[in-house]
């Protein structure tokens, strides 16, 4: 069985900037737990937020019409939603929230891009029927042709909205130090739903940050009744070297040239504007 997470990871920095001892549990671990990062009134608007764009995109699907984003929908209740900086003023601020900069400055790169965004609203009776279990992230099956370790590209930001300080109720599960491995997890342990040794749940109130290395082994946990559910947003930044994530091509003029503060220009690509930006990175 997982373990859940109930050692508390180093305090959350309030000097603007990540600490020796958030960086050193996160290079260790390869993540790293922000309890209440986000206010309660704040969690709140964004799953009103959530709830619209879940029945807009449906709605649209229905209807045939265009929509920057796509969706994966299980059943009525679960849904996973794809792109979503365009669906409410409330996404596109999460973006470059003041807060979580220092850390993506501090554990990737000063001059990060955004790589991509989805949020996620899941029933548990909908679990067996999920695809994906374990996995990394990153292009070429998570960077698997590169070298190991494969090096820190993509930093992943899992935002809960729901209430997972309980185990067993979708919770984002990892293998701490995985990301440093050189080999993969044994293929029969890839496959149990029970988990392995070495899993753990990651245990957190609703407006908890999780930021996690693409090369850390992932998943989220079986849920312990149909009728629970986890309700969560994610966000992944890359450096600003590497070629524009998909989820760039799919928005439009109008959010690139008039949507965006300038800085917020900065954490994309600069030939996505009209005119181009020139500029490195």
């Amino acid at each position: 069985m997982a373990e859940t997470l109930t050692a508390p990871a180093p305090a959350a920095s309030s000097a603007g900037s990540v600490t020796a001892a958030e960086r050193f549990f996160f290079d260790s671990n390869g993540y790293l737990v922000l309890e209440n990062f986000l206010k309660r009134d704040h969690v709140a608007r964004l799953l009103t937020a959530l709830e619209r764009a879940n029945v807009r995109r449906r709605e649209n699907e229905k209807l045939g019409k265009k929509q920057t984003g796509f969706l994966q929908a299980k059943s009525e209740r679960s849904t996973r939603l794809f792109y979503l900086l365009d669906d409410d003023p409330l996404f596109l601020e999460l973006l470059d929230w003041p807060a979580l900069l220092p850390y993506v400055h501090g554990l990737l790169n000063p001059m990060p891009h955004h790589h991509a965004s989805d949020g996620i609203t899941e029933c548990g009776a909908d679990f067996p029927q999920r695809k994906g279990e374990w996995h990394i992230d990153g292009h070429d099956s998570g960077y698997r042709n590169l070298k190991h370790p494969i090096p820190l590209l993509q930093l992943k930001v899992g935002y809960y909205l729901s209430d997972m300080t309980q185990p067993w109720q979708g919770n984002l599960t990892v293998v701490p130090g995985s990301h440093k491995a050189d080999v993969p997890p044994a293929p029969e342990d890839l496959q149990r739903r029970d988990f392995f040794p070495g899993a753990l749940q990651v245990c957190a109130p609703p407006g908890s940050a999780i930021l996690f290395h693409n090369a850390l082994w992932h998943t989220a946990a079986p849920f312990n009744r149909p009728d629970a559910g986890r309700i969560m947003l994610y966000y992944a930044y890359e450096h600003p070297w590497m070629i524009g994530s998909a989820e760039h091509w799919n928005y439009g003029k109008e959010f690139y040239n008039q949507r965006l503060s300038p800085a917020q220009r900065k954490l994309f690509h600069g030939f996505v504007f009209d005119p181009p930006e020139q500029r490195w990175g």
